[in-house]
């Protein structure tokens, strides 16, 4: 009796609904997943689905209309297009959107959580659904990240009930703009006096905030309006312009639009609008029979206009768009680098490189330039090779991240010790066969030379970042392997500009006086400075693993340098090269095992507070003013902002002693908790420095090269006290 009592109880209770998705695939900035309203596909030809976003605190992503930068959700469904999977087509619906602000420009979009709609059309209607999409977004925050998902959905056959993620679906559907009698907001017209456009709108309800974003067919943008209100609340006047001057033979008033009009949580699509050139007396009757689509007004249908379409299936979505503007500034960068403190160890080598043709041939100036431009290419694309390798390896990636190895600073340390026995006539370095077979014999040594001090000339420039740098690397290290290349040889070439401009005039160097005794001394002295850049490598080299072990190091190629000298001498070829090769050996097993020794743990400077993760959020939550710095012993350019800027008696004064904290991360050392924060902020290098505070808890983010003026604006706007 008790077990049929129980089952006519359970036969009583309702159906509780099974919750149908995908797993969350995310990253730092972004979660993506791909929801179902049903738990089956029943007998529909269409499955509601849903594209859900969570977005990091920050972040936001676009409409399909971005506003003045940004790009909409690229989405690409090959893969379920067949029989297999049963996916005849995919239609996104977008809900209506906000405006942002982001670095100076006015943004479409959506923050903190968005699903889009997704209409799945079946090829065969009740047989189950593998829903499998690659989906490109792209996400801004500080600055724009594009990320790429691959997400997938089983949606089986039987008959179809509401899922858990039902109730989800059915909002994010009401949210997108309907027409006007389901959303209550009329258009009543719209004129243009030619220089702005000015629309006239109606609402069953008082309008909250209203606001239209216009979409044409020649990409022309709008501002955003300006609004006056009727004292009702259920009228308004929107007057809107264009951003930029419109194209040649394009007026407003023949310009077919789309409108999209919101107020609060509704909204309202209007399509195939042509402008009024004079305002016409129009009163619809609000909901009234025999409207069309938007309430009334005396616009006239134009050729249907399809407002920025998604791109058919394939393509590199968002990272193709974005790929010019990076490459451009992956040019910038890579130009700028060349004056940046981290290419003071170089410096001489550069110098060399010029001086060196004086009152020489203009042939002999062109083909040392083109060559030391092709070293500095090879070692990009060099670098470019092995950060995709690392990337598909699933490896830690950034830039200058190199620079907390031990094996690669020692080999550094070794490359600056045969340099410096080249400036100081110790030895020439050979030129690759490959090269010296198609070469005038007689420059083999010298054209070695300018290829090598261009290679080596990256790998020494590349600890720290450099304004636009920062944003060319974040896009690249966080697309695919082709644009990782791509970027890479931007900055290569942009590092080159000034070589390959000598060498589009070379009689910038041959105008300079001829190389004579001074130049013999000048060699040494450059020579010094390159046997003092090894040395502070080697100081780097004791904070990463012992200064016992790092001096022996440094010993070994004090005895290189002593070895190459008696060669000079006279000591013997077989002699020297079999002690060489002794030696070599000695540092390569040092730097091997110098790898595998444990690393050092990092040192706050002074007053500066340990960067604590916990305790950052611990002081955001507390409304402190939080000053945080990503430094390294290996970042030249840290060190410039620290002494040029961050000890400067103002700022230490709002640092070191007042309410803020001012903490620092070192990241000499591979640090995932460093690295992390990062890739947050859409940052794979250093220096970076952000400002937290009550009125900025998602943090200000600094430029690369800090200024007095940068620093205290910031610490201002984020506590919202001014205190100069």
């Amino acid at each position: 009796m008790l077990r049929f009592f129980l089952a006519a109880l359970l036969l009583l209770l309702p159906a509780q609904a099974l919750a149908l998705c995908g797993g969350w695939v995310q990253d730092d900035a972004v979660a993506a997943r791909l929801i179902s309203s049903s738990d089956a596909v029943g007998t529909n030809a269409t499955v509601p689905l849903g594209l859900e976003l969570e977005l990091k605190d920050g972040w936001h992503t676009y409409w399909r209309s971005p506003g003045e930068a940004g790009l909409p959700p690229q989405l690409d469904w090959n893969r379920s297009q067949n029989d297999a999977n049963n996916l005849q087509s995919a239609t996104l619906l977008y809900p209506a959107p906000r405006r942002y602000t982001a670095f100076g420009m006015e943004t479409i979009g959506y923050r903190d959580h968005v699903i889009f709609p997704i209409d799945a059309v079946l090829r065969k209607a009740g047989q189950g659904l593998n829903a499998e999409v690659s989906a490109d977004i792209l996400v801004c925050s500080s600055m724009c990240v594009p990320k790429h998902f691959d997400l997938k959905l089983t949606v089986p056959a039987g008959a179809a009930r509401d899922s858990a993620e039902a109730d989800l679906l059915r909002q994010a559907r009401a949210k997108v703009p309907t027409d006007s009698k389901s959303s209550g907001i009329f258009l009543k017209n719209i004129t243009s006096d030619g220089q702005s456009l000015t629309l006239s709108i109606a609402s069953r309800e008082a309008m909250t905030q209203p606001d239209v974003f216009v979409e044409n067919d020649k990409e022309i943008g709008f501002s955003a309006p300006e609004v006056t209100l009727a004292p009702s609340g259920t009228e308004a006047t929107l007057k809107i312009k264009p951003l930029d001057k419109l194209p040649a033979g394009v007026t407003l008033d023949k310009l077919p639009l789309t409108l999209t009009i919101t107020s609060g949580d509704r909204a309202v699509e209007i399509k195939n609008v042509l402008v009024s050139k004079q305002a016409d007396s129009l009163s619809p009757l609000l909901g009234g029979e025999g409207q069309d689509e938007g309430g009334g007004g005396e616009y006239k249908p134009a050729a249907p206009l399809t407002p920025t379409p998604l791109p058919p299936s394939g393509g590199r979505g968002a990272s193709a768009t974005l790929f010019f503007p990076a490459f451009l500034f992956a040019l910038l960068g890579g130009f700028i680098l060349n004056l940046m403190p981290c290419v003071l160890p170089v410096l001489s080598l550069k110098i060399v490189s010029l001086v060196g043709h004086g009152g020489g041939e203009t042939r002999r100036v062109r083909q040392s330039f083109l060559m030391t431009a092709a070293g500095i290419l090879f070692s990009f694309l060099s670098l470019a090779g092995i950060m995709a390798a690392l990337k598909n390896l699933g490896g830690e990636i950034g830039w200058g991240v190199q620079f907390q190895q031990p094996v690669f600073l020692m080999f550094l340390v070794l490359l600056l010790t045969f340099f410096a026995a080249n400036l100081w006539g110790l030895f020439e370095i050979p030129l690759p066969r490959f090269l010296a077979d198609t070469l005038d014999s007689a420059w083999h040594p010298k054209l070695a030379g300018d290829f090598a001090t261009g290679a080596f000339a990256t790998l020494l420039a590349t600890p720290c970042s450099a304004p636009f740098l920062g944003t060319a690397i974040g896009f690249a290290l966080a697309s695919g392997g082709w644009d990782i290349v791509a970027i890479f040889a931007g900055l290569g070439l942009g590092m080159s500009l000034p070589y390959l401009a000598i060498a589009a005039f070379p009689r910038a160097a041959t105008m300079l006086p001829k190389p004579g005794r001074w130049m013999l001394w000048l060699r040494r002295f450059l020579g010094v400075a390159l046997a003092l850049t090894a040395m502070w490598l080697i100081g780097i080299l004791a904070a990463q693993i012992t200064t016992a072990y790092a001096l022996s190091f440094g010993f070994l190629m004090i005895a290189i340098e002593l070895l190459l000298a008696l060669r000079k001498r006279g000591m013997s070829r077989e002699r020297v090269l079999s002690c060489l090769a002794a030696l070599c050996f000695a540092a390569l097993a040092m730097g091997i095992s110098g790898a595998n020794m444990p690393k050092a743990q990092p040192q706050t400077d002074g007053a500066w507070v340990k960067f604590d993760e916990a305790a950052l959020n611990a002081d955001i939550a507390e409304g402190k003013t939080v000053f945080l710095d990503v430094t390294a012993d290996w970042c030249l350019t840290c060190k410039a902002n620290k002494t040029f800027v961050l000890s400067k008696p103002e700022i230490a004064l709002r640092l070191f002693h007042s309410d803020a904290v001012a903490m620092q991360a070192d990241w000499t050392n591979p640090d995932p908790v460093v690295i992390k924060l990062l890739h947050q902020y859409g940052r794979y290098g250093i220096p970076f420095n952000i400002v937290f505070g009550p009125k900025a808890k998602q943090g200000i983010v600094l430029p690369e090269l800090l200024t007095r003026e940068d620093v205290l604006k910031a610490l201002d706007k984020a506590s919202n006290t001014t205190m100069r």
